[in-house]
């Protein structure tokens, strides 16, 4: 397996050691999500790329339903987390 040396700022590293967590792994962890993060984004972008393509752009009338949508369901979904 190959090795990288990585820098953390002082304080995390302070808290890592101090907690005995594996900083191997959560690092291993971190950037698989990381890259999953980006490519869910690539997708959800050449979805919408799809999308428009065979529906056409929406009109500002539709995004800004669909604005005000995403909007109530974001602030249902902060409501039930809390």
């Amino acid at each position: 397996m190959p090795r990288m040396q990585v820098y953390l700022p002082d304080d995390l590293y302070n808290l890592v050691k101090a907690r005995g967590l594996p900083a191997s792994e959560l690092l291993q962890k971190a950037v698989r999500a990381e890259l999953r993060r980006l490519d869910l984004l690539a997708e959800s972008d050449q979805y919408l790329a799809d999308l428009e393509a065979a529906v056409g752009e929406p009109t500002p009338a539709e995004r800004a339903r669909a604005k005000a949508v995403a909007e109530r369901i974001a602030k249902r979904t902060r409501r039930k987390a809390v």
